[in-house]
């Protein structure tokens, strides 16, 4: 028996978003009466951390704390228009709206500070506190509180916005063939060490190494835990799921997910993951989307690694013990062949 290393890498470059008839995502953002901002949204966050990063966005157009932001991801019957989480467009598109319905948030909250101040409203700033101030006169202040009580009892005005970001449809240029199919792209490359056991098939992922340029990291942590977990399920792709396994017959497939395989937590590797920034003109503060590539370039890298280790290539996932040592017995064949 002999325990093979080998390393493997593979790179992937993903675009956010997609080319249909337009990518419209809406948003709506208004002040209660105590200075929490609502933002009122139909998209949906399905654990990637897209009402953080909304909230995020929001906080920093207005000029105010993230504990002033609440997100509502209502449904769509009674929020704005989206599109939907997919195509790794959520941070981009939705970011982009709320940037711009807080925009026009904001402009109302500076006109209601200026009355309530008698100032103009282009000498006013925010200092991230909480705080509308004068500029170079930051004494003459009101709290977003005290200010949002005002609009609503004393001038009878809303602090809302409205946004819609949207990405027109393009069209195939007949002569030269360009198009402009997606916002941006983001790219990423992952190496893979890995141990295969010659005599059982078993392959071990030992270490995860993965660089993601990303536009901007709105929240490097949970881009971070994106990049991870994302890796996690490319290496559950690679080597544990299928849900039509090849053996004779379908009766030896999972009937449940306590017959599924997934890696558990001693199968998980070590990792290491960097983000590099490059941010994009048109993302939210330059972010681009990573939702859906960080799968995708570890399964390659993990191929590529076992190609390394034993000199077999595999082409079908899972790559399983038994299709590793078919693979090497089908090797051996042909040395053996070509020494014969």
């Amino acid at each position: 028996m002999t325990r093979l290393r080998g390393r493997g890498y593979a790179a992937v470059n993903y675009p956010t978003g997609m080319n249909l008839g337009g990518d419209p995502s809406q948003a709506l953002i208004h002040a209660t009466t105590t200075g929490t901002f609502v933002v009122s949204l139909s998209s949906v966050d399905l654990g990637q951390g897209l009402k953080t990063v909304v909230a995020q966005c929001a906080a920093e157009t207005l000029g105010l704390p993230f504990t002033n932001i609440l997100v509502d991801t209502a449904d769509t019957d009674t929020g704005p228009h989206c599109m939907g989480t997919f195509a790794s467009r959520g941070t981009h598109r939705v970011g982009n709206a709320v940037i711009m319905a807080a925009t026009e948030a904001r402009a109302i909250m500076l006109d209601v500070a200026a009355e309530e101040l008698e100032v103009d409203a282009a000498d006013l700033e925010t200092d991230g506190t909480g705080y509308i101030q004068v500029r170079g006169a930051e004494a003459k202040r009101i709290h977003i509180t005290d200010l949002a009580l005002a609009a609503h009892f004393t001038h009878g005005r809303t602090i809302s916005g409205r946004g819609v970001f949207m990405k027109e449809k393009s069209e195939v240029v007949p002569e030269t063939g360009e198009m402009d199919p997606d916002s941006c792209q983001a790219h990423a490359c992952t190496v893979a060490e890995v141990e295969v056991d010659d005599e059982t098939g078993v392959v071990e992922v030992l270490r995860m190494y993965s660089v993601y340029e990303i536009g901007r990291a709105l929240h490097p942590a949970m881009a971070t835990q994106q990049v991870e977990g994302g890796a996690w399920m490319g290496m559950s792709h690679a080597l544990f799921e299928a849900t039509e396994p090849y053996y004779p017959v379908r009766d030896h497939g999972p009937a449940d997910f306590s017959e599924y395989l997934m890696p558990a937590a001693g199968d998980i590797p070590e990792q290491v993951s960097v983000l590099l920034e490059r941010p994009a003109p048109t993302g939210p503060y330059g972010a681009k989307g990573i939702g859906e590539m960080t799968a995708n370039a570890p399964i390659p890298a993990i191929a590529n690694a076992i190609f390394d280790a034993c000199g077999v290539r595999l082409d079908h996932m899972p790559f399983t013990p038994e299709r590793v040592l078919r693979a090497l017995d089908s090797l051996r064949g042909q040395d053996l062949s070509a020494h014969g």
